[in-house]
């Protein structure tokens, strides 16, 4: 997700490492040192911009100092990797996106870490869909008809994406599967070009996360023709989900928080707590929202069974399309 993701108003909130004492708040948190949530990602993204208006809430309604700590690189997984070998006293965790706690693992063996039982969910925080987009000028207007064009001309479309792995390229394997086509891979470096790619004709399909397509289908410079969400998305109501046409389909970022396994239970509840209040404030729903971003709180015991589908599923995905980084 992008840089773009939720706008200046998200931005604004980056530093958060305060202790504060909102009206909510409870007996300080266990220790007086300060609770880093890591983001495995660079920060100015989507997932470190959500982590820090999560950081902020979680300082106020838990009565501590809650602070973001970016460590970027392999996919993820060296941030994962640090706090599945951090001591669960509640103060390390880690905030992370679906393409690393449910892709990841069926692509990088070597991790140093399980996804199964390194990490005890706390409960996720939000979700956000992908746009299947088209370039306007190749003919077709809905799903359907680009499913019949690439059938009518196998070998002549490409779709672009930013890397092996990366979930708009995951996202594409499946729709392709789901829809008996084939259309070639042409990988940017990063979602920013591919989607240059798309406006240019140089590719002509890409799958778009919702910050960056939308601003581009109201310009008329690509055609959103489906929505990867299992609902169509309330910011584009006219552009159908593709589930109404591959029944099943479906591909959102679910954005969750995590610990170390061996966290106290009661830490834990603390935690999704702070979340369960945070994600109804309404100047963070407004906040998220201009990033096309939307509050999905789903509990510890709700979180499991999602995230033993989700690894399952995109593993069968992985393996059938041959998706290897």
């Amino acid at each position: 997700m992008s840089r773009r993701a939720l706008g200046r108003g998200a931005l604004g909130v980056a530093s958060v490492g305060f202790a504060a004492t909102g009206a909510g708040a409870q007996d300080a948190w266990p220790g007086n040192r300060p609770v880093s949530i890591v983001v495995s990602f660079a920060p100015g993204g989507s997932t470190d911009i959500i982590a820090r208006i999560l950081a902020q809430q979680l300082s106020r309604e838990l009565n501590a100092n809650f602070v973001v700590e970016n460590r970027p690189g392999a996919s993820g997984t060296i941030g994962m990797a640090s706090v599945a070998r951090s001591r669960p006293d509640g103060h390390t965790l880690v905030f992370s996106g679906g393409g690393t706690y449910s892709m990841v693992g069926h692509l990088y063996p070597r991790r140093g870490y399980d996804e199964e039982t390194s990490f005890d969910p706390v409960g996720s925080v939000t979700t956000s869909s992908i746009f299947l987009c088209v370039n306007p000028n190749i003919g077709v207007r809905d799903i359907q008809g680009f499913i019949a064009k690439a059938k009518a001309e196998p070998g002549k479309m490409s779709y672009g994406s930013s890397g092996a792995g990366g979930s708009a390229h995951v996202a594409t394997e499946l729709f392709l599967g789901d829809a008996g086509i084939e259309v070639e891979s042409i990988t940017y470096r990063g979602g920013a070009p591919a989607l240059q790619a798309l406006i240019s004709g140089e590719v002509q399909m890409a799958f778009v996360e919702a910050v960056s397509a939308l601003p581009a289908m109201r310009q008329g410079s690509i055609l959103g023709i489906g929505v990867s969400s299992a609902e169509r998305s309330p910011l584009a109501p006219d552009v159908p989900a593709i589930g109404e046409v591959l029944h099943g389909y479906e591909c959102t970022t679910v954005t969750a928080l995590f610990a170390p396994a061996g966290t106290p239970e009661p830490i834990i509840r603390r935690l999704y707590a702070g979340i369960v209040v945070a994600m109804q404030v309404p100047e963070v729903v407004a906040q998220l929202r201009t990033g096309a971003v939307f509050p999905r709180v789903m509990s510890p015991e709700e979180f499991r069974p999602y995230l033993a589908a989700e690894r399952k599923k995109w593993g069968e995905v992985i393996r059938a399309r041959n998706i290897r980084v």
